[in-house]
């Protein structure tokens, strides 16, 4: 049987060991949903800047992009291909496009992230209208990308 003092070591190491495991694990988690955010601002950011290089390095291959929008009181489904974003945005525009979000929620399991932002959208100085973004990202081997991005637009009734 081992001495006291050699057992109350082993289980202050074990303890320490576990401890710090937890620390790290916990640690993860909050670098994961702070890279996450950081891809979908780097997209805003690089819209607001007419910068297609950089919103095009946001965006997975193979991504999808959908605006669920109302016309003569029906609700529809939007396609917008990727390329086209990146190509109007890098065309000079009179106004900045300023799509400003906050982050409602950010949930991440593994590769897989889904983020919920509420937004406002001004042209210049001017309001243009509003919505929900529900964003699908996922992590590939140069970090989180854009591969998926669905949102609402209306002009009123915002938050």
């Amino acid at each position: 049987m081992p001495a006291p003092n050699l057992l109350l070591m082993k289980h202050l190491l074990l303890a320490a060991l576990l401890l710090s495991a937890a620390g790290a694990t916990a640690q993860t988690p909050a670098a994961e949903t702070e890279a996450v955010k950081q891809t979908i601002r780097n997209f805003f950011d690089g819209m607001r800047k007419g910068d297609s290089t950089l919103v095009r390095s946001t965006i997975a291959p193979g991504a999808v992009f959908h605006t669920l929008a109302a016309r003569n009181g029906t609700t529809q489904l939007r396609t917008e291909t990727p390329s086209d974003f990146v190509k109007a945005v890098g065309t000079p525009h009179k106004e900045v496009w300023d799509e400003r979000i906050t982050f409602d929620k950010v949930l991440i399991d593994a590769n897989l992230a889904s983020v919920w932002t509420p937004y406002e959208f001004y042209i210049g100085s001017t309001f243009s209208h509003c919505g929900y973004n529900s964003f699908q990202l996922v992590k590939l081997a140069d970090g989180w990308k854009i591969a998926h991005v669905i949102d609402t637009r209306r002009k009123e009734k915002c938050k």
